[in-house]
């Protein structure tokens, strides 16, 4: 690739990363260093899951609220995909 040619990808990477409504995550695992130890927190089309036992018990834990929190906007909504 030329010169010019990345200097016009890198530009245009940086347009897309400002653009936030261009990225929708499907699925991903993070692992999230809380308080109490390292957990991780899965997305699947929808559905979280965390290794933590607070999340075993009650569905959502903060680690998933924190991540979900972190990609405001940029998650796969299947309610949406379905419209």
């Amino acid at each position: 690739m030329t010169d010019s040619s990345m200097i016009g990808k890198v530009e245009k990477a940086h347009r897309y990363a400002e653009e936030k409504d261009r990225f929708e995550f499907l699925t991903f695992t993070v692992r999230v260093r809380g308080d109490n130890g390292e957990y991780l927190v899965t997305y699947d089309h929808g559905q979280w899951t965390c290794n933590s036992e607070y999340f075993d018990k009650h569905g959502c834990d903060s680690h998933t609220m924190a991540v979900e929190r972190l990609l405001d906007g940029m998650l796969f909504e299947p309610k949406k995909a379905l419209a």
